[in-house]
């Protein structure tokens, strides 16, 4: 498989800047695009080169000239999309969050599995190369033993109820968009929190403009995780372990650069390789995903299975906290 055939599933924003990072890597080839509707199917393809277009999902779920299909729809649709595709045989990689609660995921994992196909979460922060190296020097012990994660992510913006980051039909809330990276990444350090507690101040609409939880685990460590579509926040994260910490300035999820502070030594800067690519792109979520098809892997041990299944679980005990309910979910 020298080249792996990409279909994109969805039109919007983030399904363009990954299809324009996919035409310059040479081993990647997009053959196809998929929208509910042929209009934006086309002038995607047109914008991008790409050969194929089809006004519904299932005929690019069926294509057989398509290795892998990248979903990049709203939330709510990633477990029809991405369902789809692997009930025809496609390997998935899917955007963040992998589905709207932790059924759905498990859905989706157990299909993937029934099929022996190939199944990723779109969670760039664990493929980047910084990020890898920090989780290595904490591994290592070179902060000791991690009593504390902090991480946030806030914004602001003029989001009008019916936006898709404000809309319950779509998934809408700050925790689900933005939170779902501060989760994340108190996962990777410290795996899935034993207990919790949470807070969040709701819209209108019944989404959480901004939440704030503490994780706590058996070891005694803890987690601070925040987000905001209402408030600005450093978008940082810091590890604290018993013998130094390690700081993440502003863009944490997808950092250029990082700083280890060690008792009894000067702090070391830490900075992305320029043989890396730069930290905006999903190159190396591309890559990850070819690398795994090239070697007959049905899911990558980098964002494995497993624990996406842990952070939807901790993400749905956050909303369980804070009443959020999403349509056509129980009452919690």
């Amino acid at each position: 498989m020298e080249q792996v055939r990409w279909g994109v599933l969805a039109t919007g924003g983030i399904a363009a800047k990954f299809a324009q990072d996919l035409v310059e890597m040479p081993d990647a080839d997009v053959v196809a695009v998929a929208s509910r509707s042929e209009g934006p199917a086309r002038e995607f393809a047109e914008r991008f080169g790409i050969p194929k277009a089809y006004g519904d999902w299932a005929s690019l779920a069926k294509d057989d000239e398509v290795d892998v299909v990248y979903v990049a729809t709203p939330h709510s649709a990633h477990r029809a999309a991405a369902g789809l595709c692997l009930e025809a045989g496609r390997a998935v990689l899917c955007e963040k969050p992998l589905t709207m609660n932790e059924r759905e995921a498990a859905e989706l994992v157990a299909l993937a599995r029934r099929h022996r196909t190939f199944l990723m979460e779109g969670m760039w922060t664990y493929l980047n190369p910084l990020i890898r190296r920090a989780r290595l020097l904490v591994d290592d012990g070179a902060i000791g033993e991690v009593h504390a994660v902090h991480a946030d992510f806030g914004i602001t913006g003029d989001f009008a109820p019916e936006h898709r980051m404000r809309n319950p039909e779509l998934g809408g809330g700050a925790l689900l968009d933005l939170g779902v990276y501060p989760v994340s990444f108190a996962h990777l350090l410290l795996g899935e929190p034993a207990d919790l507690v949470a807070s969040a101040t709701l819209s209108d609409e019944g989404v959480d403009l901004r939440t704030t939880a503490v994780l706590g685990y058996e070891s005694g460590a803890q987690a601070v995780v925040h987000c905001a579509l209402d408030a600005s926040s450093p978008v940082s994260a810091v590890i604290s372990g018993d013998r130094g910490r390690i700081e993440i300035p502003h863009g944490f999820f997808h950092p250029d650069r990082f700083v280890l502070y060690r008792d009894g030594h000067d702090p070391e800067e830490h900075t992305l390789d320029p043989a890396d690519g730069h930290r905006s792109t999903f190159r190396h979520e591309a890559a990850e995903v070819m690398r795994c098809l090239r070697a007959g892997e049905t899911e990558s041990p980098l964002v494995p299975l497993e624990g996406s299944l842990a952070v939807m679980r901790t993400l749905d005990a956050i909303r369980e906290r804070i009443g959020v309910v999403y349509p056509g979910e129980a009452a919690r």
